[in-house]
């Protein structure tokens, strides 16, 4: 699985990853389940909410961990 990881920059702590980088001010690597599907509707994680099924973790610096489009073998 370790290869599959995709790396997403800078991202938003809420962790929000389909907000516009215009409206940040600073780059941001977008959703890959987003880009496949042509939409801005999922998120890593909201916070007191949901996790994403191919959300993986947190990597310094601002880093989130992706493992679309195979859903997180260690999700329970």
């Amino acid at each position: 699985m370790a290869d599959l990881i995709h790396k997403l920059t800078r991202a938003n702590m809420d962790i929000d990853l389909s907000t516009s980088p215009e409206a940040l001010g600073w780059p941001q690597t977008s959703c890959p389940w987003n880009a496949a599907e042509g939409g801005t509707a999922h998120h890593c994680a909201i916070k007191n909410t949901s996790i994403c099924p191919y959300f993986c973790g947190i990597e310094y610096l601002d880093t989130a961990l992706c493992s679309y489009p195979e859903e997180n073998p260690l999700r329970k």
